[in-house]
């Protein structure tokens, strides 16, 4: 096994820039939800029920995807690194495929708070 981490030195050390690019997006996701939350309650805008529940409802999915993401990319990381050992490639679709679906919601959970919101 140390032969074969040594042989593909290069392939792990990938393995791992990548996972830490899942967290830097992570981080990135979780902190536009903080800050749609935190600027919506702080900034002067029109107060209506429906905006505020929207803006809650983000930064908490925000939170929530933030956590899936970290799961995923750390199975991500652990399943690479025994492909990697083993000499086998597959291709990780549906995680790819899921993380698109929630970004897209996200994505239009913000296009329905810009809807709503009246300055």
């Amino acid at each position: 096994m140390e032969k074969n981490q040594l042989k593909y030195a290069q392939q792990h050390l990938a393995n791992e820039r990548t996972f830490l690019a899942w967290i830097r997006t992570v981080i990135a996701i979780v902190g536009v939800g903080f800050l749609t939350t935190s600027l919506h309650f702080t900034i002067g805008v029109h107060r209506d029920d429906r905006i505020d529940l929207i803006s809650i409802v983000l930064g908490m999915f925000t939170c929530a995807l933030g956590l899936v993401i970290t799961v995923l990319a750390t199975i991500g990381y652990l399943h690479k690194k025994r492909q990697i050992n083993e000499e086998k490639f597959k291709p990780s679709s549906a995680q790819v495929i899921l993380i698109a679906v929630f970004m897209v919601i996200m994505l239009l959970m913000i296009i329905l708070y810009f809807l709503f919101i009246k300055f």
